[in-house]
């Protein structure tokens, strides 16, 4: 059994057959980032023989550049992708996914506000699905930030029918061919339900699985900057539109 450092719970023991690509974007997450870096590769040794850790550096202007590339020089399954720019959450992650070339394709935000040892409860149940998605516990989030997560939800699973408890929580686990099937085209905050309507347009199945959310390390969350909001709408109804007429052709 493991004990979690982050919230000392005891969870199950596993090993899994199947190669893992771990997916972290990261913006300006000094504080959490060696940490939480060094938190996955030992939960994960103990899990998976064959795996690799993508951290996508999205134009960070404070020291995740440096922490992670001075990890990187001392662990060769570390892997660091620099965006010398900020390109947006979603182009973070579309860049560790094109990255990623084991089987399973696993992504988490580098902030440090989730436990890697819920992972452990993932891997019998990928077995069974093509994707296994979190859905936050006790979200430590403010009252606002979970008044506006919880309007986006419901404005994106009305707009494209998706029954997904926590549309946007960063701790999903999928089956890696999807990535290689499907062309991912938002690249900002749009870019997990684009990923969830897509796999449900495909017919992949997944589950739900409850997983813990902490407080956060430091750093700053910038979802809710103007400019992200803006960028969000204005690709939720862009692709709407298009996936909608996309749909239509394909009955024809």
């Amino acid at each position: 059994m493991q004990e979690s450092p982050a919230t000392g719970k005891v969870g199950v023991k596993v090993r899994t057959n199947y190669s893992l690509s771990v997916v972290m974007p990261a913006h300006n997450e000094e504080v959490a980032i060696t940490e939480t870096v060094r938190q996955v590769l030992d939960a994960v040794t103990e899990w998976v023989e064959d795996f690799e850790v993508i951290v996508v550096n999205d134009g960070s202007v404070d020291r995740t550049r440096a922490l992670l590339e001075a990890m990187a020089a001392q662990e060769p399954r570390l892997r660091i992708i620099n965006h010398e720019v900020n390109q947006g959450y979603g182009a973070a992650l579309v860049s560790g996914f094109e990255a990623a070339s084991r089987d399973l394709v696993f992504f988490m935000d580098s902030d440090g506000q989730f436990d890697i040892y819920d992972l452990a409860r993932f891997f019998p149940l990928i077995e069974e699905y093509d994707a296994v998605l979190g859905y936050r516990l006790d979200r430590q989030d403010t009252w606002m930030r979970k008044l506006n997560a919880w309007g986006w939800k419901m404005l994106v699973s009305f707009v494209f029918k998706l029954e997904v408890r926590d549309v946007d929580c960063a701790f999903k686990l999928y089956r890696a061919r999807f990535f290689r099937e499907q062309r991912l085209e938002t690249r900002g905050a749009m870019i997990n339900t684009e990923i969830l309507y897509k796999f449900k347009r495909a017919g992949y199945t997944y589950t739900q699985v409850g997983v813990h959310h902490l407080s956060r390390r430091g750093g700053k969350a910038t979802g809710a900057k103007p400019s992200v909001i803006v960028r969000a709408f204005r690709e939720l109804f862009t692709y709407a539109r298009k996936w909608r007429q996309e749909e239509q052709l394909a009955r024809l």
